[in-house]
């Protein structure tokens, strides 16, 4: 069993692509629910923290590696 409900490949995407596909599948979601993401834009970084602080959906994880970088996002509640 995975440790999210849906996952969001933005490979290849640069900002502000990333993000808008973001904001598209969470309203697939349910709240709690938790979307990973996948991206390789470094400015992903910077770009998913300010998302999170700004939406008031949760950054629950995120680390990089072989040139990628994974988010998991938690859906905030009643959105």
């Amino acid at each position: 069993m995975s440790d999210y409900d849906k996952a969001l490949d933005a490979r290849g995407l640069n900002c502000p692509l990333p993000i808008l596909r973001t904001k598209k599948a969470l309203t697939d979601l349910s709240p709690g629910q938790v979307l990973q993401i996948v991206a390789t834009d470094p400015g992903a970084i910077k770009d998913f923290q300010a998302f999170a602080v700004q939406t008031g959906n949760e950054l629950i994880a995120s680390h990089e590696g072989n040139g990628e970088f994974v988010f998991l996002l938690r859906k905030k509640p009643h959105q």
